[in-house]
This record gives structure tokens, sequence and C-alpha cells, in this order.
């Protein structure tokens, strides 16, 4: 049980639906975070910014707001920019986290940066001469939209006939694409909680999807679709991840919350893929599932994740 006082949290938004190609899995995941602050006894209330305005946000009364968006204008650091002018504190990532975590080739760059395990990529635009991506990279390769989620717009190149294709998927949702080396194994997740010195990171879970294919309708809808939490991993290794995953979480920045997504090659060694700094929360999400294995309720994850609202941006002038 929490011993957060839901009082002291005050009037709460949660903010869902949106304008993104995800809106469809934000809003059940805005509707499972506001059902479990209700059933905790927080004042929440749904707001979607999909159909409302920000002067309607202003104009709300809310204390804090916990976003349950998910892509564009809501995990890319654009309603958090728009909350902090606003003076409403907000879970999760500041703007510039946000930003970089929503931009996979620079979350990549970041990480390389730091010395950080991601797989070799390339970026894409309309001058590539595509032909010899899969020569540079190997076959096969993947090519996705960097400023999308949940698989969107994602395909797997296993042939140089393919790149066409693939790459016109991709770049109907975005100017550039990100090609990158395709890694065999399996694939994994880990969940961080908290900010700075006091993120954690929560159990592994290996994900099994049908066929290997972890696509929009395997990871929302599917009951094919296998988790494994803890996963089954080495004890070394689970905790190699789980700080691999904190020190991805930090160099970008992220606070409150995230989820570092990992493939495991055959020969044990783990990449980082992406990070997600507002991650689904509906009934197949995975940081419910890694929090339950340490014996943390759907509520009392979602208490504890806006608890921790806060404006990230500080300033002499601003009243914290």
């Amino acid at each position: 049980m929490s011993i957060i006082d839901p009082k002291s949290l005050g009037k709460v938004g949660v903010l869902y639906g949106g304008r993104s190609a995800e809106r469809e899995v934000s809003l059940m995941s805005g509707n499972g975070v506001h059902d479990a602050l209700l059933s905790a006894g927080v004042d929440a209330h749904l707001f979607d910014t999909g159909e409302r305005s920000l002067a309607d946000l202003a104009q709300a009364g809310f204390d804090r707001v916990f976003i349950a968006l998910h892509g564009r204008y809501g995990e890319d650091g654009t309603i958090q920019g728009a909350l902090e002018l606003l003076d409403i504190p907000y879970t999760g990532s500041g703007p510039m986290a946000s930003a970089l975590a929503m931009d996979k080739i620079m979350t990549k760059r970041v990480w390389q940066q730091h010395g950080l395990p991601t797989p070799a990529f390339e970026v894409l635009d309309a001058a590539t001469d595509l032909r010899l991506v899969p020569d540079r990279l190997q076959l096969p390769l993947i090519l996705k939209p960097p400023h999308e989620g949940s698989s969107v717009g994602i395909t797997k190149v296993v042939g140089y006939s393919d790149m066409k294709s693939a790459y016109a998927e991709a770049a109907r949702l975005d100017s550039t694409v990100l090609a990158e080396a395709f890694i065999t194994g399996r694939e994994m997740t880990v969940a961080v909680l908290g900010s700075g010195s006091q993120a954690r990171a929560l159990p592994v879970i290996e994900i099994a999807a049908p066929g290997g294919n972890y696509d929009f309708e395997h990871k929302y809808y599917s009951d094919e679709t296998q988790y494994f939490c803890p996963a089954d991993v080495p004890a070394e290794l689970a905790l190699q991840m789980g700080e691999l995953a904190v020190r991805a979480y930090r160099v970008l920045g992220c606070e409150g919350w995230g989820r570092a997504d990992f493939m495991l090659d055959r020969q044990g060694r783990p990449w980082l893929l992406e990070m997600n700094t507002s991650p689904g929360m509906t009934s197949h999400s995975l940081v419910p599932m890694a929090a339950r294995a340490v014996g943390m309720s759907y509520a009392d994850l979602c208490v504890t994740i806006l608890a921790g609202a806060t404006c990230k941006v500080r300033s002499p002038a601003r009243k914290d």
C-alpha cells in the first residue's frame, strides 16, 4: 500500500489522448491511470490534449498532472515546455530529456558518446542511395521513423529489394529515417523509477512475441505475446542490464520514470535500442508488470509516479 496521502496531491489532471499516431494507446493508458488514481483516493480528472486547448489546461486548476501521452506532442518535450510555462508540476522527464529520448537518432548519438552499447546505424533521407545501405550495415536491418513509438512505421529489411518500400513506410511518418543493424537474439526491457542518484531499475522483462514480431498488434492487443518477469537470465547479467538502463536514463537527463528497451544477442551481450519517457500504462504494458514483480500494485505505481511530479526548469524567479 502507498504511504502517500492522496489528498496532498491536490486536483490532478491525467493528460491523455493527444494528436500522435499513438493516440489510441494513450487513451487506454490514460483511462487506466485515471481509474487507478481514483481507486487510491486521488482527485483525478481526464484531460484530452487532442480535443482541448492549452487555454483550457491553464484554466482547469490542476495542482499537478500525470502525463499519459505517447508520441509527438506528448512525449517529445512540447507539452512539458507548455507545463513549465504554466507552472504546473508534471510527471516524467523535462523538455530537453523528453525531446532527446523521443529522437532515436539523438538518443543513440548521446549513448555512443558515453560509451553505451547501441546497434550501428545510419540516418537516411531522400538523397541516400538505398542500395548501398545493406552493404554497410549488413542484412537483416531495421528501418524506422526516429520520432515515433509503439513500433509504428518499423520494417525489418531482409533483402535489397525491401529497402525502397521500407524507406517509404518510415518516410511517410518522418522527414528522416533511421536504419539500424538488426540484433538477433532475445528482446528485453528494463523500467526505471526515480531521478538522479535515486533512480533505480525494476526487474528485467523478456518479451517473446509470435515469430519474434513485437509489433503494434502484439504489444497492445494480442494474448499470444509472452512476458517473463523477472527474465530468465543470470543474476550478473540482470544486474548489468539494470545498471545500463539507469546509466542510459541518466545521461539523457531523464527523471521520474522511464523504460529502456534492449536486445540481448546470441553471445549474451545487451544492446540499447531506445528510451521511453512516457511508457504505456495499458493492461498489456511493461512498467506495471515490472512493478508487480517487486510487490507494487498498479495503483501504487501510479501514485508513486504522480507524487514525483515537478517542474524541471529552475530559476531564481520560480518559487518551488
